[in-house]
C-alpha cells in the first residue's frame, strides 16, 4: 500500500503540469479571438465600486477561513485563542490557496505555528483534514443550493435541462445530509492505518456546513462582482460555475486552479470583458492576500527568533 501511496506523491507535480498545461492551452485558444487592448479596457472597465466590495467579500472569506481554522482546533480538544488561529489560518491559507498543494504548503505553514503554541503533529494532520473536509461540504452545499435554488440558470450556463441541474444539486445535498447523519450516531474515531480520527460532534459538523457555504458564496461574490462590471450573470450561476472549477483545481493540485478556473469560467462566459475580469479576480482574492501573507509570515519567524534567542550580556 505504501509503494503505491509513493509512485502517486510522485507523480503529483507530472498531474499538476499536465492539468496546468491544458488549462492554459483552453485559455489561449479562447483569448487568440481577443485583443490586447481589448482586455485592458476589460479591466479598466471594473468600476472602484466593483473592486470595494470585491475586497470586502474576500476579507469575508478569509474571516470565514479562519472560524474553519477555529472549529479544527476545537475538534482537537485544544483551547487555543482565536486571534492565534487567525493568524495561523490567514497566512497559511493566503500563501497556501496561490501556491497550489494546499494540503501541504498551508500545512506546513499551519504546523509552524500550532506546534509552537503546544500541538501536537497529529494535532495538525486533523486540523488540515477537518478543514478540507469543511471546504468540500462547502462546495457540496454551495453548488447544491445554487442548482436547486436556480436550475434554469444553472443549467443554461452549463447547458443541460433545469431538471438535470436540480437533481445534480439534490444529490450533492443529499450527501452532506449524510455527512450531518454521520456526525450525529456515529461516535466511534474511524481508523485510517495507525491513524485514528474522531467523527465531529453534529454542532461542529454543522458549524463546518455554515462556514464552508458563507465561504464558498463570498468566493463567488467576489467573481460575480469582476464579472457583473461588464457581463450579466447572476451570483448562482456564478457559484456553480466557481465550484466546478475550484473542484477540478483542486483535484489537480494546479496552483491557484490557474488556468482551470480561466478555462471553465471562459467556456460558459466567453468574452474579452470575462478575462479581464478573472485578471482582477485573481490581484484581489489570490496575489494581494498572498503578498500579505507572506509579510505577515516574515514578521511572525522574526518575532519568534528574537524571543528564541539568548539574552545578550549588555542587557543583564
Amino acid at each position: 500500500m505504501s509503494n503505491g501511496s509513493d509512485k502517486l506523491k510522485r507523480l503529483h507535480p507530472w498531474i499538476a503540469a499536465a492539468a496546468f498545461g491544458l488549462g492554459a492551452f483552453l485559455v489561449h485558444r479562447a483569448l487568440q479571438r481577443y485583443s490586447m487592448d481589448e482586455i485592458v479596457a476589460s479591466l479598466g472597465a471594473i468600476s472602484a465600486d466593483h473592486i470595494a466590495l470585491g475586497a470586502a467579500f474576500t476579507a469575508g472569506s478569509f474571516f470565514c477561513l479562519s472560524l474553519s481554522d477555529t472549529l479544527a482546533v476545537r475538534y482537537t480538544g485544544s483551547d487555543l485563542p482565536y486571534p492565534k488561529i487567525a493568524l495561523a489560518s490567514f497566512t497559511a491559507l493566503s500563501i497556501g490557496h496561490l501556491i497550489g498543494f494546499a494540503a501541504l504548503s498551508s500545512g506546513a505553514v499551519r504546523y509552524r505555528f500550532y506546534t509552537a503554541w503546544g500541538l501536537s503533529p497529529g494535532d495538525v494532520g486533523r486540523i488540515v483534514l477537518f478543514c478540507a473536509m469543511t471546504v468540500a461540504v462547502g462546495l457540496a452545499t454551495g453548488g447544491g443550493i445554487a442548482s436547486v435554488a436556480q436550475p434554469a440558470l444553472v443549467g443554461e450556463v452549463f447547458r443541460i435541462t433545469p431538471g438535470t441541474a436540480m437533481a445534480v444539486g439534490g444529490l450533492l445535498l443529499l450527501l452532506v445530509l449524510i455527512y450531518l447523519g454521520l456526525a450525529a450516531f456515529v461516535h466511534r474515531p474511524l481508523r485510517i492505518r495507525r491513524f485514528r480520527l474522531p467523527v465531529p460532534r453534529l454542532r461542529l459538523a454543522l458549524g463546518q456546513v455554515a462556514v464552508g457555504t458563507a465561504d464558498v458564496f463570498l468566493v463567488s461574490a467576489v467573481l460575480h462582482q469582476m464579472l457583473a462590471a461588464s457581463a450579466d450573470i447572476g451570483l448562482f450561476p456564478v457559484a456553480a460555475a466557481y465550484v466546478t472549477a475550484n473542484a477540478a483545481g483542486i483535484l489537480s493540485h494546479v496552483p491557484g486552479g490557474l488556468g482551470v478556473i480561466e478555462a471553465v469560467i471562459l467556456s460558459l462566459v466567453p468574452g474579452a470583458n470575462v478575462f479581464g475580469a478573472l485578471i482582477a479576480f485573481r490581484v484581489i482574492y489570490y496575489l494581494i492576500p498572498f503578498l500579505i501573507g507572506c509579510v505577515v509570515l516574515g514578521a511572525s519567524e522574526i518575532v519568534r527568533r528574537r524571543q528564541a534567542a539568548p539574552p545578550s550580556p549588555d542587557a543583564r
